[in-house]
């Protein structure tokens, strides 16, 4: 069957210069509109370059915590609304900020939770803002710290996310 007014080769095409086709760009663009809407606000930010660089790695310690080879290390868990919130993705960028290593993970219960290592300065305020602060759209309902112990080496190399 030909549409008409249709001029292509296929009988039943017609371009997007036709009505025919406005129902189609309009599915698709609000295919695209529902995708954003699922994929959360994470998706808002600038995203990270896909390969790590060095700006990545270790960052620089502070040299009298280096000299004296002495290092803080914490494991955490945080409750409340704190998954599907980019929660993860802050935590990465602000361990980087203040320089420490170490990770972060959801669990299955709906927690987040993970290991932080550095200076003791650097690990506290850590500490400060897992507790309080986390990303702009979490809930924090407590945060739990265990294992607290001094250490003379950092047993990673930077801060990542694992899954």
């Amino acid at each position: 069957m030909r549409i008409p007014g249709s001029r292509g080769a296929h009988p039943g095409w017609s371009g997007p210069w036709r009505a025919g086709y406005a129902w189609q760009a309009a599915a698709f663009l609000r295919s695209l509109i529902l995708a954003a809407r699922r994929s959360g606000p994470c998706q808002a930010r600038i995203p990270r370059p896909a390969i790590r660089t060095a700006a990545y790695s270790l960052p620089a310690m502070s040299g009298l915590a280096k000299a004296a080879g002495v290092f803080k290390s914490v494991d955490y868990e945080v409750f409340g609304r704190v998954q599907g919130v980019c929660f993860r993705m802050y935590t990465e960028d602000e361990a980087r900020k203040l320089g420490v290593v170490g990770w972060v993970k959801n669990t299955r219960q709906g927690t987040v939770t993970g290991q932080v290592q550095g200076p003791e300065d650097k690990v506290n305020a850590m500490k400060a803002w897992l507790s309080k602060v986390g990303s702009p759209s979490s809930r924090i309902a407590r945060t739990n710290f265990s294992n607290e112990k001094e250490i003379t080496k950092l047993d990673f190399s930077g801060f990542n996310t694992r899954y």
